[in-house]
This record gives structure tokens, sequence and C-alpha cells, in this order.
């Protein structure tokens, strides 16, 4: 009986470990309703998690209710943990542009405010780098115009509420009539050709 539950032990851990990226990365993108950007995040192979929450600001520990009032500066976010051996910063930065509107800083859809304003938040210079060129890039392809997407380094994230993570998970109905409502992908369709 102990060797069975030792066996069982070691088993569940070599899973645990197998199923963790050897080396996580971090990433922080902001494209309007946090529920939306983290349900297209965490479809992309290599991203482990994406949670929802706020940056930008200049309150410690917003609440919902503060940032959604458009009283604190922050605009809602998502932090996108993935393995850089399965998806790299920059392919993220691909899947970002498609389901963003930077041609607005105060509104995404039919979210107005600055606290839904689009932005890319790097955690390092080689996130900046590649940021900057990947706007430069769109700026230069002249899909859009025009391209206004901030690129702000150095700000904390807070994690939102619980209820918002994995929201288009627990309320599959409510996000579905939300995004479908908010026009977001008539939007992206209009703007870049296709949607998820």
């Amino acid at each position: 009986m102990q060797r069975e539950k030792r066996l069982a032990m070691v088993t569940g851990l070599l899973l645990l470990l197998t199923a963790l990226p050897l080396r996580a990365e971090q990433a922080i993108f902001a494209s309007g309703c946090f529920w939306c950007t983290e349900s297209d995040f965490e479809k992309v192979e290599g991203v482990s998690e994406a949670v929802s929450g706020y940056i930008g600001g200049s309150v410690e520990n917003p609440s919902y209710h503060a940032v959604s009032a458009g009283e604190t500066g922050h605009t809602e976010a998502v932090r996108v943990e993935f393995d850089p051996a399965v998806v790299s910063y920059e392919e993220l930065l691909d899947v970002y542009w498609r389901n963003v509107d930077p041609t607005t800083d105060d509104r995404q859809f039919c979210d107005k405010g600055s606290q839904y304003r689009p932005g890319l938040f790097p955690l390092n210079d080689a996130q900046k780098t590649a940021a900057q060129a990947s706007k430069q890039a769109v700026i230069e392809a002249g899909k859009v115009s025009p391209v206004l997407v901030e690129i702000t380094s150095g700000k904390t994230f807070y994690r939102a509420e619980t209820y918002h993570q994995d929201y288009y998970k627990k309320n599959p109905l409510r996000y579905r009539y939300y995004r479908y409502a908010c026009g977001r992908d008539a939007r992206l369709d209009e703007l870049w050709g296709t949607s998820d």
C-alpha cells in the first residue's frame, strides 16, 4: 500500500513537471475587454495561462468598479504566460494585432473610455524592441490608419477580481452574446479581413 502511494505521488509529480514549460515567459497586452483578450490568447498553442487585470494607472490595487468608471487611469489588460520554445513573443504580437482595433485610443469596439485603450506593455528590452518593430510594420503595411496603440514599459500589472478570470469559460453564453453584440468580430473582419 505504501509503495503504491509513493508511486502515485511520483507519477503525479512527474506529470505536473512535464506539463509546465521549462522557461515560461510573460507578456502583457491590452485590446479592450479583457474577457475577449484572454479568450483570444488562451487559444494559442504555447500559452499556458492568460490572466485578466489592469495596467497603466496611478492607483495601487485598483478595483473593477474604479477602473471601469475611469477613475484610476488603468486600462483592462491580459498577462499572458507562454513557452517561448513553442510560441515566440513576436508570434504573440501577430495574434495581438489581429485582435485589436489600433485606430482608436479611447475605446475598443463597443466599450468606450481610456480604460479600454489598446496598448503593449513590454516587460524587458527585447519585448520593447519587438513591440516597436511590430507597430512600425503595421504602420508601414498601410492597411489601417492611424495606429494609436501605446507602448509603455515599467507599469505594474494588477490581477482582476476572480469573477473576471476565465469569464468566457464560466459564462459561455453571456460571453458569446457580449462579443457578438459588441461588434468585435465584425470590426476585426473589417480591419484585417479575418477573425477567429
